[in-house]
């Protein structure tokens, strides 16, 4: 079950000041909205998302990002997230974030990304797809502020060279409540698969090529010399990569 038929309804709901994400009252914008109107040349607007405000969207003119607040959980192993949700993956992410995923998919939906489809097994093995997005790590050290590519921290085991692909919007999926029907579905994206280095069904955000479990010649590590110590706060800048309407 896609999430697609939902995204019109908050992006509405966000935009008037009430937005309401499915299953969970609580988790609503912190801001009056998202029109462009509000927006005066050379501000900045930002929409704050979720109880914790850790998922924030940016408006600048036409320019849309999504930032997220997060901590540095692993910095040495082997990887099958970047940014994982708080007390769920941690033992394989190199981020952590206290945010709902939800919240993060609405937030890249406003900033005009649009989500694809997760890695597909059944009838045929395809990749994700979705609005490309890039991905930007901002962390404080020593008094400085420090901005790399997250493909920076993630290298291949085997070649030892970094990343080199940005990810798709791919959207998670939404599971019904077999037990009731009328409850509001599950983001499988909760269970800590919020941008993925290896397939999952379940993924947010995902690479835009075939990874799965069983390719060992596409296992990747954290490249701990370049990784902060634990627990320092890292910001997550994604910026979906938008064609312009002619």
């Amino acid at each position: 079950m896609r999430l697609h038929r939902y995204t019109l309804f908050f992006a509405l709901a966000a935009i008037v000041g009430c937005l309401a994400n499915p299953g969970e009252q609580g988790s609503r914008a912190q801001d009056g909205g998202a029109k462009k109107d509000d927006v005066k040349p050379g501000e900045t607007k930002k929409v704050e998302f979720g109880k914790q405000k850790n998922v924030i969207l940016e408006i600048q003119g036409d320019k849309r990002r999504v930032l997220v607040k997060s901590e540095v959980c692993l910095r040495e192993g082997l990887l099958e997230q970047l940014l994982t949700r708080k007390r769920t993956k941690e033992h394989e992410a190199i981020l952590a974030a206290d945010i709902d995923g939800r919240d993060l998919h609405l937030a890249l939906t406003l900033a005009g990304a649009e989500p694809g489809k997760v890695v597909q097994f059944r009838p045929k093995l395809m990749a994700p797809t979705g609005t490309t997005v890039k991905i930007t790590l901002e962390y404080e050290e020593k008094g400085k502020v420090i901005r790399v590519p997250a493909q920076h921290w993630i290298r291949n085991i085997k070649s030892k060279k970094d990343l080199n692909t940005d990810w798709v919007f791919a959207g998670s999926t939404l599971i019904p409540d077999p037990q009731n029907p009328k409850a509001p579905p599950f983001y499988t994206a909760n269970h800590g698969d919020l941008i993925t280095i290896v397939n999952f069904e379940s993924s947010l955000l995902d690479v835009p090529f075939l990874n799965t479990k069983d390719n060992d010649d596409l296992a990747y590590e954290a490249h701990t010399e370049r990784i902060p110590a634990m627990k320092t706060p890292v910001t997550l800048i994604l910026e979906p990569v938008v064609e312009k309407k002619k």
